[in-house]
């Protein structure tokens, strides 16, 4: 039986089965992205801030026990996505040799884009707690809120340059 014979008797299926070069890259992005947040919640926010530090828990408008509980909740989700991401991860694996570069920008873009979310929605829109309190938080929201937006932006530019090429025709 020759290669083309072979190819030709998996056909669709295998192809199917091993997914198209663009799904393939989307889900890559995604296991990237998700475990990016995951590890900037529940690594950097959660074990840095919350139990290192103690400047803040997830829900400071409360008394410490809701404060303790949010924090809980939180850990569980920051997870949850963790493990969501490296699934996808291993399905990518499973299917086809894992674009690393593009992985890890998906990674980094990730981390950039949970500290914007919870720098401008939870610390500014919501206010349900801030970095730090009892000091002038300017330059906690200028630090937290731009190495956000460095980390995104580098995250994006290393998506960008590690984009498939696209086929003409």
């Amino acid at each position: 039986m020759s290669t083309a014979e072979t190819s030709a008797g998996h056909g669709a299926g295998a192809d199917e089965r091993r997914g198209t070069g663009a799904s393939l890259d989307r889900r890559t992005v995604a296991s990237g992205f998700l475990f990016g947040c995951g590890i900037a919640a529940s690594m950097i926010d959660l074990f840095i801030f919350h139990l290192g530090l103690q400047w803040h828990h997830f829900y400071d408008l409360s008394t410490t026990q809701v404060a303790l509980t949010a924090d809980g909740f939180f850990h569980a989700f920051g997870w949850f996505i963790t493990i969501w991401g490296l699934f996808l991860l291993a399905d990518v694996r499973r299917r086809t040799e894992v674009a690393w570069r593009q992985w890890t920008g998906a990674v980094i873009a990730g981390v950039g884009f949970f500290q914007l979310f919870d720098g401008l929605v939870d610390h500014k829109v919501l206010r349900i707690h801030q970095i730090r309190y009892d000091v002038d938080l300017l330059p906690y929201d200028v630090i937290w809120i731009g190495s956000a937006v460095l980390l995104l932006l580098i995250g994006i530019l290393m998506l960008w340059r590690t984009r498939p090429a696209r086929s003409t025709g």
